[in-house]
């Protein structure tokens, strides 16, 4: 099975919020209606002509492209993407890429990926609206001077450490930089030099001039631009100096025409910066009113993972795992690899809601909807993981030579999907957990002198067993009780208590089984400052080879089905072959973490 079909707009409406309830409030009250909509983001000009915007609400999702997208973006991605479809509006897909050390192509073209798996698109009213900070770096340069004119920046040529101990603290208000008095001639004079390459990285700062005594810190002069010679993956080396994120990310949504610019609790603190800047942007002539506004909630967290990007790298950089999208990953990319829906995924954000508290999901719900989504619609099939062979030592005087064909729904619930065909022979395949040569108490599968039926074939009774020369168990050994074959008449007149899955070792398909768990056995890995990496399961991943029943001889990659007994497993997308086959576990039957 392919991924889910079914797209974000066929789902049912969402129950309100208060982030919900805040665009109805602004759409009542028309507080974007005037925006006006002409030209390309960009430049001022833009914001004071051109028509009324068709879009009724603008929103952005504006990823670093850093590192891949993991399960605490989805939650960000389905509420952006969501409530502009909701309220007949657009969602940007924005790269905030104005930190060039650390941002690669491989991460831009991965994450544009990924919003597309999870069934978003960034085209609307004819237009495709993805955008880069980097497109705006000549806008925010010169919002910068403009500051500097008006006495709003200053270049400060303190130390880091300088800096860090003038800021002050929670108590304390910070001390002015010996640098903050200069002229803004002066400053302007030594900005330029900072963009022309005349100083050293990490030499001097551009910083807003604000507040050094502000309760909030992160009013205290912020840096709004430092020194980097990095090459850009979108400028080159045009550059020598880049603007900070929080200087960056309020202007490119103001140039973009954003109206409600949502984002994780975590930039609350940062909120009066960016209506500080825009304000005076705006005074200044460069912006239009009406402004964006920032409105913060709670991120999604979910038990047994980090969502780090620094320490998903690492992860990868150190081959704890086998790169991002390495199904163990929370990552995106992984979770597709590991065979996760994005129905799934978009449900298990949804039903998260929005709020202004951080929110703690235990694993299992993603599991419950992952399961929810994959019951109604993949195949069965019978597989082994752990196999021992069965030997049906009457299977001649009661078939002959030949093999003897069985049948079972593709699907229980839905006999349009059809049969399956396999077939019995006197040679089997059997989980090895199946057999007790000494039962234990309220064990009803196969042990001497016990019946069984194989599923979809016909009830055997246990003769014994076969070892080899240390005593280990090599085969088990039964007899077929005559008249018992499902479908047939009278195939129920022998009642047993244990039903077993099997495949025939005449047609099955041998397959490597990746048999994934949690990464971490740890519920919170990096609570506490602790360090993360000893928590790491090793039983994360279990490579088994096995094998499956022959419906599914040359599946295609990315092939979903569900192993009666066993759960649901994929195709992997990147190892499988028809004639090598690699099934990835998804999820079991049920949650057993634990027990």
């Amino acid at each position: 099975m392919s991924d889910h079909k079914s797209t974000p707009a066929s789902e049912a409406a969402k129950p309100s919020n208060f982030l919900r309830a805040i665009v109805e409030r602004d759409l009542a009250a028309g507080t974007y209606d005037q925006r006006p909509f002409g030209g390309s983001p960009g430049d001022a000009a833009h914001h004071a002509a051109g028509q009324p915007d068709p879009a009724r609400v603008r929103l952005r999702f504006p990823p670093e492209p850093n590192g891949y997208l993991h399960v605490g973006h989805a939650k960000s991605i389905c509420l952006n993407f969501g409530l502009a479809r909701d309220f007949g509006g657009v969602c940007h897909l924005r790269f905030d890429d104005t930190n060039p050390e650390k941002e690669e192509q491989e991460y831009v073209d991965a994450i544009e990926e990924m919003v597309h798996w999870l069934g978003w698109d960034w085209n609307a009213f004819g237009t495709p609206h993805l955008y880069f900070a980097s497109n705006y770096f000549d806008f925010m340069y010169r919002a910068a001077e403009h500051l500097i004119e008006r006495g709003l920046a200053y270049v400060d040529e303190q130390t880091a450490d300088e800096m860090r101990a003038n800021r002050g603290d929670f108590t304390t208000p910070g001390t002015d930089s010996p640098f903050r008095g200069r002229t803004p001639q002066e400053n302007l004079a030594r900005f330029r030099e900072m963009r022309d390459g005349q100083h050293a990285d990490g030499a001097m700062v551009l910083r807003a001039k604000i507040d050094m005594a502000s309760p909030n810190i992160n009013l205290r002069d912020p840096a709004i631009y430092r020194i980097r010679r990095a090459t850009h993956h979108n400028t080159g080396d045009k550059w020598c100096i880049y603007p900070m994120y929080t200087y960056a990310h309020p202007i490119e949504d103001a140039l973009e025409r954003i109206t409600h610019s949502i984002c994780t609790l975590e930039f609350e603190d940062q909120r009066p910066f960016y209506d500080w800047l825009l304000e005076r942007l705006a005074e200044g002539g460069l912006l239009s009113h009406p402004l964006p506004k920032q409105y913060e909630f709670g991120r999604l967290n979910l038990s047994y993972v980090i969502t780090s990007k620094r320490k998903l790298k690492q992860l990868v950089d150190e081959k704890h795992v086998e790169g991002w999208d390495d199904p163990r990953m929370p990552t995106l990319a992984g979770m597709r690899r590991r065979g996760y829906t994005p129905a799934a995924i978009r449900k298990m954000a949804d039903d998260s809601g929005a709020s202004k508290t951080n929110i703690w999901l235990d694993y299992s719900v993603l599991d419950i909807a992952q399961r929810d989504d994959l019951d109604p619609q993949v195949a069965r099939a019978m597989a082994v993981i752990d196999p021992l062979p069965l030997k049906l030592t009457n299977y001649a005087d009661v078939f002959g030579s030949g093999h003897e064909p069985c049948h079972a729904p593709v699907h229980p619930h839905h006999p349009e999907m059809g049969q399956r065909q396999f077939s019995l022979g006197p040679a089997l395949w059997i989980e090895r957990d199946d057999f007790a040569e000494v039962p234990p108490k309220g064990f009803f599968r196969l042990f001497p002198g016990n019946k069984v039926r194989l599923k979809y074939g016909v009830v055997v009774e246990c003769t014994g067993c076969e070892k080899d020369a240390n005593g280990h168990i090599t085969a088990v050994t039964a007899t077929i009780v005559p008249d018992t074959k499902s479908g047939t008449p009278g195939a129920d007149a022998i009642k047993v208590k244990g039903v077993i899955t099997w495949v025939g070792a005449h047609d099955a398909v041998a397959t490597e089984l990746r048999l994934f768990d949690r990464l971490f056995t740890e519920a919170q890995p990096d609570a506490g400052g602790r360090d993360y990496l000893t928590v790491l399961n090793p039983a994360s991943k279990r490579v088994v080879q096995g094998y499956v029943e022959p419906s599914l001889a040359g599946a295609p990659a990315e092939t979903r089905v569900q192993f009666e007994r066993h759960g649901y497993f994929i195709t992997d997308r990147v190892d499988h072959r028809a004639d090598a086959p690699v099934f990835n576990r998804i999820t079991g039957l049920k949650d057993s973490w634990g027990k």
